[in-house]
């Protein structure tokens, strides 16, 4: 037995040790709340030096240089001439402004946001002589305007009584018209150029990309859910069944197409530059407009995408008509992939392919637009980094599923290597090398719009505290409102719904609908009956799971791991037994 004087010092510590703990966990607590305000307070920092540089060098055109302090009107193809070279009625669109303005809001500056929809009221005009890119001009213009009229009328009362009268909307709505020539084509896919004054020019060219036709149903369905004229989400959703309906016997898309024929021209493709948008607007539309078209859609080409470009955690690309592999690759844009597999609640993939998107961000110091997968080495001429924002992207969203710590880490990093390599004293600028990180006199808008913003939601969400936002490809917030969901008749079944026994009564749910996968991370009472199929799922190739390579083994529908050909030649989770 141990003496008396012994056994007081163990009841103590006994009697101490929750106290401790708690003490303990409150400090470490305090000590992330800390790191977190200072890490927000380094992107704000961030955000207005290059914000600021650009309303003193570049306004009112459309991006800034920061190495020579000078601008560019890159949206349209006035794009480097000089400010006496352009036409009298072209006074600039303002661009980077436009891309800051949901930017200005998350951050909590009402009077910049005011003073700038007050410039762009009095100011903005679309009737100019300037053929612009569809797809860019959509997500980052009209898509910023749209979204900024929904921020200054909302609940909030973030704009003085009386300054806003909806000036915003009617400049987006004229936008939206200017689009609309566009689509005059014999298949109803659109031009990938337009003139904002003349439409479609003489001998315009028919090629344009998947991303391009497909992915234009937020800001236009938008657009007509504010105006009540359904022109423009019809236009929209017209392009993408017509592309759609393009797609091969495998459910995949190519790359280009031509809009005149409909037509493929490039059959490869992945989840990368040209494709990358098209899936992520599936979701986002089934999220925003609640029709049961596009999870259809979706849960189709999700399912193609995880058997046929998936290898591991990476993805690479693939003959849509074969499936067949075609180029083992890294691109950049690939790394909003695990973002857009959080909202489908396929968390342990996200995971998976973040991690190595963070692992060629540190080799590299930041992400280089191509990396070659069979060689483990950098693209030889696409060795560039023009400040994209996807990899903060998906690490707001993993940090925002998962509250793991480590996701501040990595978005710490991200800040310190934007701050080391890519300051100037008149902003930000781009990296034409990343093994020389010499620089590029170019600060893209979408560094405000999406790089700086995501980071400060990463360290800062307050903004979206009981509220519910989906974010389009350019990073603008539109609010998920019930108002803008398809009424469906009472008698409707939604055909990728399962029946699940919640004691005696059944109820129609799935793995999308609750945008969790896999279902095995449900409350337990929510699945205490049949278990239901994951977003993820892949059947194995055949009916008896027979199988002689891991190629004919699919993704389990129960936990979304890789299953694997055993020496017996069945599929299983093998690897994991």
């Amino acid at each position: 037995m141990l003496p008396r004087k012994s056994m007081t010092w163990v009841l103590l510590l006994l009697l101490l040790s929750p106290a401790i703990i708690n003490l303990s966990t409150s400090q470490s607590d305090a000590r992330w709340a800390a790191k977190k305000r200072r890490l927000r307070d380094k992107v704000h920092k961030m955000f207005y030096h290059a914000y600021d540089n650009y309303m003193i060098h570049a306004f009112p055109h459309d991006e800034l240089k920061p190495l020579s302090k000078s601008f560019t009107d890159s949206l349209s193809e006035l794009g480097n001439l000089k400010l006496e070279r352009l036409p009298q009625d072209y006074s600039g669109s303002a661009l980077t402004l436009i891309e800051s303005l949901s930017s200005l809001v998350i951050m909590g500056n009402n009077t910049e946001f005011q003073s700038a929809v007050v410039w762009l009221s009095e100011n903005l005009t679309f009737n100019v002589d300037a053929r612009v890119n569809l797809f860019e001009c959509n997500i980052r213009v009209l898509g910023g305007l749209v979204s900024a009229h929904l921020l200054a009328t909302d609940s909030t009362d973030r704009l003085g009584k009386g300054v806003y009268k909806n000036q915003l909307l009617t400049l987006a709505q004229d936008l939206g018209k200017r689009f609309l020539p566009a689509f005059n084509t014999p298949t109803g896919l659109p031009y990938a150029w337009v003139n904002l004054k003349y439409g479609v020019m003489e001998n315009e060219t028919t090629e344009t990309s998947t991303s391009g036709c497909g992915s234009l149903i937020l800001e236009m369905g938008a657009l007509s859910r504010l105006t009540g004229d359904p022109k423009y989400e019809s236009a929209a959703l017209r392009a993408l069944r017509k592309l759609w309906s393009m797609r091969s016997s495998l459910n995949l898309l190519g790359t280009t197409l031509d809009v005149s024929t409909g037509e493929w021209i490039e059959h490869s493709s992945g989840i990368g530059a040209g494709v990358d948008s098209f899936y992520e607007y599936l979701f986002k539309a089934h999220i925003l407009f609640g029709k049961e078209e596009f999870w259809r859609m979706f849960h189709s080409a999700y399912i193609a995408v995880q058997k046929y470009f998936r290898h591991g955690p990476w993805y690479h690309e693939a003959d849509m008509r074969t499936g067949k592999a075609t180029y083992w690759q890294l691109t950049s844009l690939q790394a909003f992939w695990p973002g857009l597999q959080v909202l489908v609640g396929d968390i342990a993939a996200a995971n998976s392919s973040h991690r190595e998107f963070v692992y060629v961000w540190k080799k590299y110091g930041v992400l280089p637009e191509r990396y070659l997968l069979d060689h483990q080495m950098l693209h030889p001429t696409e060795k560039y980094y023009p400040l994209r924002p996807e990899l903060a992207e998906s690490t707001f969203y993993l940090y925002q599923a998962t509250k793991d710590p480590w996701y501040i880490e990595v978005g710490e990093s991200i800040v310190n290597s934007l701050n080391l390599y890519t300051k100037v004293d008149g902003g930000f600028a781009s990296i034409r090398d990343v093994t020389t990180m010499q620089l590029e006199d170019h600060q893209h808008s979408f560094f405000l719009a999406e790089t700086c913003k995501y980071l400060f939601l990463l360290f800062d969400d307050s903004f979206l505290v009981e509220k519910n936002y989906i974010f389009t490809t350019e990073g603008h917030p539109l609010p998920v409102l019930s108002s803008w969901h398809d009424r469906l008749p009472e008698t409707y079944i939604q055909t990728n719904r399962t029946l699940l026994k919640t004691g005696n009564q059944a109820q129609r749910t799935s793995s999308m609908s609750k945008q969790v996968c896999p279902p095995t991370t449900f409350n337990s009472w929510e699945c205490s009956g049949q278990e239901v199929e994951s977003a993820c799922h892949v059947p194995d190739a055949r009916g008896d799971h027979r199988c002689l390579t891991d190629d004919e083994c699919g993704v389990d529908s129960s936990n979304c791991r890789r299953r694997s050909c055993s020496m017996a030649g069945y599929c299983g989770l093998w690897l994991f037994i």
